[in-house]
């Protein structure tokens, strides 16, 4: 029991980093000739809509578009994931992650985001409104303060497609601002 005039002391349990990277990273420039990686996962399909069609309008600037998607991310079938994820990095040029739309799907998308950054690779992780502050602090808290984070509404897993596509093509000029294209391309969104 406490006693008047006593003190409590109250412990911060989050950590801090003692180095942060604050850089956003390098801009994506002109995406003409580049190979773009859109990373999808398992669980929302209207992430696989606005891929296919951001990789249409990717594909319209001049360049070309790979996936990699994201599984089961412990055990041994993790360690793999891993190593694939870090392989399929060496072949892009840009990245663009999804979907930061749930706890543990900001948590995978904020992880890959920054494994994509931290390999010097203008990196875009996407998530939705209700997501988009823990995603930034989940970048912070993974060193990568700086780390691009390009917000959709919420919710959009529950709408139609051609609702899902009207978010797509409306917030496309958004993700080139965001990813650092220049102009040139810009000119280009359908």
């Amino acid at each position: 029991m406490e006693t008047e005039g006593s003190r409590i002391r109250i412990l911060n349990p989050t950590a801090q980093r003692a180095a942060d990277n604050a850089s956003a990273g390098p801009p994506a420039d002109s995406l003409h000739g580049k190979t773009v990686g859109i990373r999808v996962d398992q669980i929302w399909r209207s992430w696989d809509w606005i891929s296919e069609i951001w990789e249409a309008n990717f594909r319209q600037a001049g360049a070309q578009v790979t996936y990699w998607r994201s599984t089961n991310r412990s055990g041994e079938e993790g360690e793999e994931q891993e190593r694939s994820l870090l392989a399929w990095l060496k072949t892009v040029d840009v990245v663009v992650l999804g979907l930061a739309n749930c706890g543990s799907c900001t948590g995978w998308t904020i992880r890959d985001a920054i494994a994509a950054a931290n390999a010097g690779l203008p990196t875009v992780a996407v998530a939705t409104r209700n997501f988009e502050a823990f995603a930034h602090e989940m970048a912070r808290r993974g060193g990568r303060s700086g780390l691009r984070v390009h917000t959709l509404p919420y919710p959009l897993n529950e709408l139609s497609r051609e609702d899902v596509e009207q978010v797509a093509n409306e917030y496309y000029a958004g993700l080139l601002s965001c990813m650092g294209v220049t102009s040139d391309a810009e000119e280009m969104v359908a």
